[in-house]
């Protein structure tokens, strides 16, 4: 079924099929619902993946994997509830593995007095673990993305904001922005929506952009400066 998904979870999901190499068939009759999850046929099988939202939007009972999947989140694992022709089936645990420069890209940033928030859509219990590890305090959860570009909109009034995103959810945050800055490596819309984009797929790039950019407005200042004072003469 996520096949036919853009997502980066689904790319997770099917390079572990490819690797296990499962038979993958093509699914029929895809729909992907931003910020809840997906629906396929497969083999004349309706398949529901997604968030706890998605299952309960379909009325379908998940209370039996709940206390499992909440274990999981709180591992930092992103838990994905299956069901299979109206009945859950199983979860999917999708780690959100940190960059071994994540944690020093968030500690250059905060030199620079940047205050960092965190918008996820994953669990609250997934998103406070892995803020934890890269040292954010402030913590989004279980953000649907129309949800993005109102938060940011709504930060905007405090001043400046520069968003960083890679995925197709991501999208109206970084149009909405100040600064937008997309993830060399992620999806075209996140890419096209975006003011800055980065060439590598590290948030170390982040901080030099931010850096680089003072040093430019630097340059402009001083050289303004001296055309001016040599004008004057």
């Amino acid at each position: 079924a996520e096949q036919g998904s853009e997502h980066p979870l689904a790319s997770a999901i099917i390079h572990a099929a490819e690797n296990k190499k499962l038979p993958l068939t093509v699914p029929k009759n895809f729909q992907a619902a931003s910020g809840f999850g997906l629906s396929a046929e497969i083999s004349g099988t309706q398949v529901l993946i997604g968030n706890r939202s998605w299952m309960e939007k379909n009325e379908i009972n998940a209370q039996e994997v709940t206390a499992y999947a909440q274990s999981l989140a709180a591992e930092g694992k992103t838990p994905m509830y299956v069901a299979q022709n109206g009945q859950i089936c199983g979860i999917i645990a999708v780690a959100d593995t940190i960059k071994k420069t994540s944690r020093a890209a968030i500690e250059a940033l905060q030199k620079l007095n940047l205050k960092m928030i965190m918008l996820t859509g994953d669990h609250e219990a997934t998103a406070e673990a892995i803020a934890a590890q890269v040292g954010i305090t402030e913590v989004r959860s279980q953000v649907r993305p129309e949800e993005k570009g109102n938060i940011v909109a709504e930060l905007s009034h405090k001043g400046k904001i520069a968003m960083v995103g890679d995925g197709i959810n991501d999208a109206p945050a970084l149009a909405t922005a100040d600064v937008g800055i997309a993830i060399g490596s992620g999806t075209d819309v996140a890419v096209e929506s975006a003011d800055i984009v980065l060439m590598h797929d590290d948030l170390m790039d982040v901080a030099r952009a931010i850096t680089l950019s003072h040093a430019v407005i630097r340059n402009i200042k001083q050289n303004l400066f001296w055309a001016f004072g040599y004008n004057v003469v």
